[in-house]
């Protein structure tokens, strides 16, 4: 796909692994858009090659996928794989360094600078809530080998800068929704998505949220308990929760307790996000804490969906209140319900905010405008750099990535 090219930029993404979070979604996403134009000779690295999105990643025809396992950061291997990656950011001349999560921060950044990495460009994708005091110090001392720290949000952007970072390291880039992701099959009938769900045919009026059941700050017992009132106003909507995770049965539990068992559908591992919300009618966030910019409020948004969620984040600069959807606060489950009624009885004022949500997404929020963000922060650091390295594969580094 990479053309041999003299201007081309050598980058490395590194990305904590493939399973279906937001960070390796944004990770394999940008691999994408940044080949795809030719400028840039990229390699998709990861500290560990299990999860669904390794079959995106090896569609995209960028080579070997380097993997640096870790089990601790204070071990052997540790010391191992940090002299194997800094050994193969070398070899390939590495131009750039992007990393997105705390375990790349801390791995990634510090073996690109031991390596003398031109530009290292480290990532806070959540807020505060989601780490230890610990894992927070050991981020903090990582962000000294940045060059610059993308925050997802202005929530996150000010919340590093509050926590010491200095506010001219910390930019906002905000994440980039694929519209292939949530557009459907046109020429599936509802009725036939229905039944591909799993979903019963009689379902007229649908409320999904879409987060996965790992992570107490997800909150679903709080979209339950919404739930709960909006059935009481509405006996016919049906009740969905895509995710998986260890609190599954934890809240299928309390969907019984609440007496709505019958109307929440659990499911599971959702490969086919697209074809859900096109069936939806509200869409929902209920996280109590710990989110940076929700890949799923923007899905929402994509897929023409009107949005209820927490104020959480950056959910404020993504959501026009009363114009694409409504904030409430977290654990407020009845306001929560309160909004999703009003949206159930006035269809044509939830598709109108749906629409509206979607034309938002397209100008502020896309994959092109995602890469026009990071292509410009690339060149504020390489504006002028001409590259040299050819686009052909080395031996050396092969026999470097697959050593163990």
């Amino acid at each position: 796909m990479q053309n041999d090219s003299r201007t081309q930029l050598n980058v490395l993404l590194m990305v904590p692994s493939f399973d279906q979070g937001g960070s390796e979604r944004q990770g394999v996403q940008l691999a994408r858009l940044l080949s795809e134009t030719g400028r840039y000779r990229v390699t998709l690295a990861c500290l560990d090659r299990s999860g669904m999105l390794l079959a995106d990643a090896e569609r995209l025809n960028l080579g070997s996928l380097p993997e640096f396992r870790l089990s601790s950061f204070y071990d052997a291997n540790m010391l191992r794989q940090f002299r194997r990656c800094v050994a193969l950011l070398k070899a390939q001349s590495i131009d750039v360094v992007q990393t997105f999560d705390f375990y790349t921060n801390v791995f990634g950044l510090t073996a690109a600078a031991v390596a003398r990495v031109p530009v290292r460009i480290g990532a806070r994708r959540n807020t505060k809530g989601h780490f230890s005091a610990t894992q927070r110090w050991l981020e903090r001392r990582s962000f000294h080998f940045a060059h610059v720290v993308a925050a997802n949000a202005e929530a996150v952007r000010e919340e590093l800068i509050r926590d010491g970072v200095s506010a001219t390291k910390v930019v906002t880039t905000y994440n980039g929704v694929n519209v292939d992701r949530v557009t459907p099959v046109a020429s599936l009938a509802r009725a036939a998505v229905l039944g591909t769900l799993g979903l019963p045919p009689e379902s007229e009026q649908i409320v999904s949220m879409v987060a996965n059941l790992r992570s107490a700050y997800k909150d679903h017992a709080t979209f339950l308990r919404a739930a709960r009132i909006v059935n009481e106003a509405l006996p016919k909507a049906t009740f969905v929760l895509a995710g998986e995770g260890p609190l599954v049965e934890e809240m299928r539990a309390l969907a019984r307790q609440l007496g709505i068992g019958k109307q929440t559908f659990f499911l599971g591992r959702c490969v086919q996000v697209a074809e859900l919300l096109s069936v939806s009618d509200v869409c929902v966030l209920s996280s109590k804490g710990g989110e940076g910019f929700s890949n799923a409020i923007i899905e929402y948004m994509i897929a023409a969906r009107p949005v209820v969620a927490t104020d959480v984040g950056g959910a404020r600069e993504a959501v026009a209140e009363g114009e694409t959807g409504w904030i409430v606060s977290p654990g407020d489950h009845e306001k929560l319900a309160a909004h999703i009624i009003e949206l159930l009885r006035d269809p044509e004022r939830a598709r109108a905010m749906g629409a509206r949500g979607r034309q938002v997404v397209k100008e502020k929020f896309s994959c092109e405008a995602q890469l026009a963000r990071i292509e410009d922060l690339y060149g504020q650091f390489l504006p002028t750099k001409q590259i040299t390295h050819s686009a052909k594969p080395n031996p050396t580094i092969s026999r470097l990535e697959t050593s163990r």
